[in-house]
Formats: C-alpha cells, sequence, structure tokens
C-alpha cells in the first residue's frame, strides 16, 4: 500500500530542519523521497493553505500559518512562558548566552535561547535539535532520562570535535556525577572555544527540562553560574508546579 496523501505532506514539511530552512522544489521532491509532480503538486496546497511560502528567489520556506499553529503548542505557551522573566533575569545577571531545553528523543531540542554579549561560537537555535552526549543540557536531560534512552543513545556517540566524549563508560560516569552533583559541563564538545554549564528544571520530582548557558571558559566561573543557573532553574519549576493551568509537556 502506498504512502498516504497526509504522509506526503508531512514528508515535504519534514524536509525543513535547522540546516535546510530554504528548500527548492526540486530538493525537497528529493528530501521527500517523492516524483518531482507529487511534490509540485503538494507543494502548491501547502503554499495556499499557509503552510509554505515563496520566496521572490523561487525557493519554499515554512509558512505563518505553522508558525502560528506552533505557538499552540504546551511547549510553547506553557514553559516557555513560565521561564522567560527567569531567562531573562539570569541574562542580566551574567550576559552569557542561555538555552532552555528539553528531550525529543534521542536528541536536544532547544525551546528558548538569549543571545550573550561575549563571542562565543554557539550552534543551537530555537527549534533545533542537537546531540545529548555533547551539549551540557543534554547531558542533564540524558541522566534523567529512561534506561532505554541512554543505552540507545551510548551506542551512537558521534564525535563531533575532538573534545567530544565518545567513550561509553566515560559518558555513563559523567551522568552518575550529574545526578549526584546537580549540574552537567561541556568544553568544547559541540564546538570549539565554548564551555556549558546546564542543570535540570524540575516540576515536582519530575525532570522536564534543562536550562543551560554557553562561556568561553568555566574555570574560574563554575560555581558562580551554577548557582545561578539552580536559582533560575527552582523559579521556573516552582511556577511550573504551583500553577496547574501551565502545560509544559
Amino acid at each position: 500500500m502506498g504512502a498516504s496523501v497526509t504522509s506526503r505532506a508531512l514528508a515535504i514539511l519534514g524536509s525543513f530542519d535547522g540546516e535546510h530552512r530554504s528548500l527548492s522544489l526540486s530538493d525537497l521532491a528529493r528530501r521527500a523521497g517523492l516524483p518531482l509532480a507529487t511534490a509540485h503538486r503538494l507543494v502548491g496546497e501547502l503554499q495556499r493553505w499557509g503552510a509554505l511560502a515563496r520566496e521572490p528567489g523561487g525557493d519554499y520556506v515554512i509558512g505563518r500559518r505553522i508558525w502560528q499553529l506552533g505557538l499552540l503548542a504546551p511547549v510553547q505557551s506553557g514553559l516557555r512562558q513560565a521561564a522567560s522573566p527567569f531567562l531573562h533575569d539570569l541574562y542580566g545577571t551574567t550576559l552569557a548566552t542561555v538555552h532552555l531545553a528539553v528531550r525529543d528523543g534521542l536528541q536536544v531540542l532547544y525551546v528558548e535561547r538569549l543571545a550573550g554579549h561575549v563571542s562565543v561560537p554557539v550552534v543551537s537555535r530555537v527549534g533545533s535539535r542537537l546531540p545529548m552526549h555533547a551539549t551540557g543540557v543534554g547531558k542533564v536531560l540524558l541522566a534523567y532520562a529512561p534506561e532505554e534512552v541512554r543505552m540507545e543513545v551510548l551506542q551512537n556517540l558521534t564525535r563531533i570535535t575532538a573534545y567530544t566524549v565518545t567513550q561509553p563508560a566515560r559518558l555513563l560516569e559523567q551522568l552518575r556525577r550529574v545526578r549526584a552533583e546537580g549540574y552537567a559541563t561541556t568544553g568544547e564538545e559541540m564546538s570549539l572555544g565554548a564551555c556549558s554549564v546546564a542543570v535540570p528544571v524540575r516540576s515536582g520530582d519530575t525532570v522536564v527540562a534543562a536550562l543551560g548557558m554557553v562561556v568561553p571558559d568555566l574555570r574560574r566561573q563554575l560555581p558562580r553560574l551554577v548557582s545561578a543557573l539552580q536559582v533560575a532553574a527552582h523559579g521556573i519549576g516552582r511556577t511550573l508546579s504551583g500553577d496547574p493551568s501551565i502545560q509544559w509537556k
């Protein structure tokens, strides 16, 4: 049985990601695995509905209607809303790049980012997904993830820089320390010249997100940054736990 119209339309929308924000019709057809004629018909329907928009040069981008629907997602309307004042306070105190992230399958999904003033190479964007084993927020989320998630991640520890941890035993020890000490760190594991520190955000007894910062160097300021992150994470968690109308899942 062939793919349904819905699955083919979703394949077209799924062709976009953080590295492919603008695609030609032929690129969409190739990435979605569809004949060009089929892609042309579906792209036209998606464009008319507002799910896609066409740029002056002819390429397609995600349309405003998808963006509007995205704003209705609980991770947007709940978690980000609850976290916003604490993220801005944290940014104002440190002037570092601040991240709020959740686990999405085997990856980290960045739901908020405030860019810092210090020139540090940061590859994350709001909506982007990165490996859990190479990021501070990812290590926090992996430390509290179900055992089957950890085991699957451990089987695919890809090397991103020369400093990325790719030894399963070493990563497991780091995750144990995250649970014991309450924070995770990385040193140039995702991009050279960037270090990160992150802490869990809890709603009740459940870790629902990770809050982190990216800085050039952690050696002299780690205790101060961990303290600032924990205060902010506690505030976010208190807000999530205290307001039953907020949805974060």
